[in-house]
């Protein structure tokens, strides 16, 4: 099983690329789940706006649209791609007073509970998804955790 990036519409390139994949195991693993193939596919805000519009019905930009092909009950494996939109997420670092790289990483972590089953529509959900984030962002401040 496998994480893949990709850009459509824009030229970010992840660091860490093969940490982050490990990280991203060990994440799932901590939400009980493996971790299948993910594929992350960095984006302008334009190309997300227009699959939030034909996709979910939304007109508005987004950070992260996730599409979860899991087996979640089976073999509890997550699997799924992930969209980010490269612009919003670094007006959100902005508007977080983190670095774009920070505010990045949140995301693709986001993405992952997401597969993992973790929803944030409600403002419980919302608040159990960022308690997580933050749980797993401590990974980067000391990876021995």
């Amino acid at each position: 099983m496998a994480v893949r990036y990709f850009t459509d519409d824009c030229t970010y390139r992840l660091p860490q690329k093969r940490l982050t994949a490990r990280w991203l195991h060990e994440v799932a693993a901590g939400e009980g789940y493996a971790l299948g193939d993910v594929t992350y596919i960095f984006c302008s805000a334009q190309r997300l706006l227009e699959m939030n519009r034909q996709y979910l019905g939304h007109d508005y930009f987004t950070d992260v649209i996730t599409f979860d092909y899991s087996d979640r009950k089976g073999a509890r494996i997550v699997s799924g791609d992930i969209f980010i939109d490269v612009e919003t997420v670094a007006d959100n670092a902005r508007q977080y007073g983190a670095t774009t790289l920070q505010e990045m990483r949140r995301v693709v972590v986001h993405g992952i509970l997401h597969l993992c089953g973790q929803g944030d529509k409600t403002p419980r959900t919302n608040a159990q998804m960022h308690r997580k984030e933050d749980k797993y962002l401590k990974f980067w401040e000391d990876p021995r955790q």
